[in-house]
């Protein structure tokens, strides 16, 4: 998309933690390799929001390079966007240092995510952790970034985000833009658990989602215990939640006429669920397993990483450098 000229601008943050599942494929990853054609895109590995719940550092540097590798094996082209580390970008912690400033702390302890880590771990509540929502309005505007693709749990961190712009260009002039949610106009695919348990996350049921890590045999066994119903009594009938989640697994990932002749199966009640968990099997593997490798190849090849990285940081520290020196003037802050 082009405004007067230039791409519009879309910037991004992916956790440094966890392995990436399907949920994270479907629900955001396939939706920025859309928009790196069509958008100006800033997509940060988000390694300092890490150490507000992960202070130990001693995985760090491995969980980056292997969220840079699935990304990267996912179809994100560092060629096409800026692919970088937060932590390589010092401009983010500048601007995030001003917007502490007019941010307060009771509207910040009244984010749902500070609430709920305040009352899991009341010991460890930081400061980097109270002020969460500045650093992620610093990550987006230091881009000046009109659209960031966030589910729903970010929704009102995207609000406060605009709260800051407003506050920072009513005090110091009209600098940034305010960003707003996007995601191609689609609701996001929401994949569901393989036990029945809503969509697919990093859970504390290993067995009820899906990797792009996973090994083809692990695959087939997940599947093969994935919750399952009784065949319907009369024809036609609605599926049963188990049976529908299973029936939106296969149409991610299978041809629409094994889709069809699978759904024919049910209304007519001849389906086989062990039949049709060995085709969702098969076919899930043959989805995973190109990503799997091609992650595991990029991951051993820390050459190429550290280029990826040097050169996302360069585009990066490119736009928040330019922007910061705006800042500076609109603020008052440019002595020399």
């Amino acid at each position: 998309m082009e405004s007067n000229g230039k791409k519009q601008i879309v910037m991004s943050g992916i956790r440094s933690t966890g392995f990436l599942h399907l949920g994270n494929y479907f629900g955001a990853i396939r939706n920025y390799v859309r928009m790196q054609d069509e958008y100006q895109c800033f997509f940060m590995v988000a390694d300092l929001h890490a150490l507000t719940t992960h202070p130990d550092t001693k995985d760090l540097k491995a969980n980056v390079h292997r969220v840079l590798a699935e990304n990267i094996a996912s179809g994100l082209d560092p060629e096409k966007v800026a692919l970088y580390c937060q932590s390589h970008v010092p401009e983010t912690s500048e601007l995030y240092l001003y917007l502490n400033m007019l941010a307060y702390k009771g509207e910040l302890e009244k984010t749902s995510t500070f609430k709920d880590k305040a009352r899991q771990h009341p010991q460890k509540v930081n400061a980097g952790l109270l002020t969460y929502p500045t650093l992620m309005t610093a990550d987006i505007i230091l881009h000046r970034a009109q659209f960031v693709p966030v589910g729903k749990d970010q929704e009102q961190h995207l609000e406060m985000a605009r709260n800051f712009v407003n506050r920072f260009n009513h005090r110091y002039g009209e600098i940034f833009p305010e960003p707003y949610a996007f995601n191609f106009g689609e609701d996001l695919a929401k994949v569901p658990a393989l036990d029945g348990s809503g969509k697919m996350s990093k859970s504390e049921n290993q067995y009820s989602t899906l990797y792009l890590s996973d090994e083809d045999d692990l695959i087939r066994k997940k599947i093969k215990k994935a919750k399952t119903d009784q065949l319907p009594e009369q024809p036609g009938s609605p599926k049963s939640e188990a049976i529908s989640n299973l029936f939106q697994l296969l149409e991610l990932v299978s041809d629409a006429s094994v889709v069809k002749k699978f759904d024919d199966q049910y209304n007519n009640l001849t389906i086989r669920y062990g039949d049709l968990k060995e085709q969702l099997a098969e076919d899930m593997v043959k989805f995973i397993s190109p990503i799997r490798q091609k992650a595991k190849d990029i991951y051993n090849d820390e050459d190429y990483l550290k280029q990826v990285m040097a050169r996302g940081a360069a585009k990066a520290r490119d736009s928040a450098q330019s922007t910061m020196e705006l800042v500076r003037r609109a603020m008052g802050l440019d002595y020399f």
